[in-house]
């Protein structure tokens, strides 16, 4: 015996608003990949911008950094935190990593230098992302202004052991690793999804996944059900800044030089990638794929408007404006939900 549920007329717009809501930024990826098509082949004599190889390429790199930081800036959103560290911890880290290079590389050769080069991109980050795991977790320090202050100290330090300048490095073997393909595939391309798929894995089928969203749905409730919630938020800092490590070796690679202003511009992208993916800035909710749909959103845009040769000032514009379509979206996903339970 089964019983039907008849769903009345605004039950039934509620769900499809909420279905709107959750995949709306994939219909504004494609609606601006079609958009710049549209443009390029009326502009420019039927030159292609979305089956132009070189194209998707570029666009690919043009977010593997952003997408690394808002990667792990992904798990701190959906624990209710935010963390506004991770583009000069990722100066900290090319920095540390090109100067140990240019010290090491005379004394015990350039391809065990990159190794050396690599961990030390790697290890540095602990500190800054324990630091501010620390505050928030154990010292109550909210995350806005404990984040704000390592963004204050590591781009300090950044700038000290840099001189106030970048550190050029020049070795093939890191060379390889920023501007190399394997299989006609950019390596920091294969890098980048590498990371993202762990970390998807983890978010979305791990009980370290569960506590996140848990601990970001009710913090307290996640405390009384068992959860070591001092840890795990300490030890989603660290995936956030780990990220930015790794991110540091791909710009270091990628530019050879370590610069410690590197990740400047890139915090409100990874930022904006996590928030358009349809993650909210309330915690509870959010998912790496989302991300990884923001990040492409975000250099669609930068990379289109250059291919059809706007001044790249727009950039910020249309960015900034994405981002506030996505809260809007994201404040009218909550108001349905809100309503539902009342309803319910």
């Amino acid at each position: 015996m089964t019983t039907e549920i008849t769903l009345t007329e605004d039950e039934r717009k509620q769900r499809i608003k909420k279905k709107l809501a959750a995949t709306w930024s994939w219909f504004f990826l494609v609606a601006l990949l079609l958009g710049f098509e549209i443009w390029a082949r009326t502009i420019y004599d039927g030159a292609s911008f979305l089956f132009n190889p070189y194209n998707i390429r570029s666009i690919a790199l043009f977010a593997s950094i952003p997408l690394l930081l808002g990667a792990g800036q992904t798990f701190v959103i959906i624990s209710g935190g935010i963390d506004l560290s991770v583009g000069f911890v990722l100066g900290l880290s090319s920095v540390t990593m090109a100067i140990v290079m240019v010290w090491a590389a005379p004394i015990i050769g350039p391809g065990i230098a990159v190794l050396l080069g690599l961990a030390t991109a790697m290890l540095i980050t602990l500190i800054p992302g324990a630091i501010n795991g620390t505050l928030i977790s154990r010292l109550n320090v909210p995350p806005f202004i404990g984040t704000l202050g390592m963004f204050g100290v590591a781009r300090g330090v950044a700038f000290l052991l840099a001189g106030g300048s970048t550190v050029p490095v020049n070795n093939d073997f890191l060379f390889f690793i920023g501007n190399g393909s394997v299989f006609g595939i950019p390596v920091p391309i294969l890098i980048t999804a590498a990371v993202v798929i762990v970390l998807h894995y983890t978010l979305s089928q791990t009980r370290f996944g569960q506590f996140t969203y848990a601990i970001g749905g009710n913090r307290n409730a996640a405390s009384r059900a068992g959860i070591p919630v001092r840890r795990h938020t300490t030890q989603i800092y660290l995936i956030a800044a780990l990220c930015a490590g790794v991110a540091a070796i791909i710009y270091t690679a990628r530019f050879s030089a370590g610069a410690p202003q590197a990740g400047e511009p890139l915090l409100l992208d990874s930022i904006a990638a996590v928030v358009i993916g349809g993650a909210s800035l309330f915690g509870g909710s959010g998912t790496i794929i989302g991300t990884v749909i923001g990040a492409l959103i975000i250099a669609v845009i930068q990379y289109g408007l250059v291919f059809v040769d706007v001044e790249p000032f727009w950039q910020f514009v249309a960015v900034g404006t994405v981002i506030i379509v996505s809260v809007l979206v994201d404040q009218t996903q909550n108001k349905i939900t809100g309503e539902e339970r009342a309803d319910g």
